[in-house]
């Protein structure tokens, strides 16, 4: 890809796109209605998108900022930039956000069977916290909770 990346927070009008990039990333895709409700209604919700220079989004990373905690909701990039780093942009920005709002520890739930995202993670210091017995009901399949201390 020959764009470059920037990374800002999503807006209304990005749902569409979002919703193509989680519908293509994720087996029980979040609806509409459950990013209208995020942008909109959730005070806590923060979503930062990667959008191309050309105005693509490629890429989101939504987090609930609560306290002095930050917890990742979900992170994609469309299938078209995968292995581009574009997703290790995303979350050094939503990170960054984080630190912005005093935020100490960031937590996320991954597929035990999803080892690049969990290297992805360790990469930015996140460790093992523990098992989520059945988290993901269209598999059944345990969640690794993994956490990050910022200092």
């Amino acid at each position: 890809m020959t764009n470059s990346i920037s990374y800002r927070k999503m807006t209304v009008e990005d749902i569409d796109a979002v919703l193509k990039i989680e519908h293509e990333a994720f087996s029980l895709p979040w609806t509409r209605d459950s990013f209208v409700q995020e942008m909109t209604t959730n005070l806590h919700a923060y979503y930062v998108v990667a959008e191309t220079n050309d105005k693509q989004i490629v890429g989101f990373c939504g987090m609930w900022l609560v306290m002095d905690e930050s917890h990742i909701t979900n992170v994609a990039v469309t299938e078209a930039v995968k292995g581009q780093g574009i997703g290790e942009g995303l979350m050094r920005e939503a990170i960054r956000v984080s630190k912005e709002h005093e935020v100490v520890v960031m937590t996320l739930e991954v597929r035990i069977s999803n080892t690049i995202a969990q290297n992805l993670y360790r990469k930015l210091d996140f460790q093992n916290g523990g098992i989520r017995r059945g988290y993901y009901t269209d598999t059944n399949e345990d969640a690794l909770v993994m956490w990050v201390e910022f200092k």
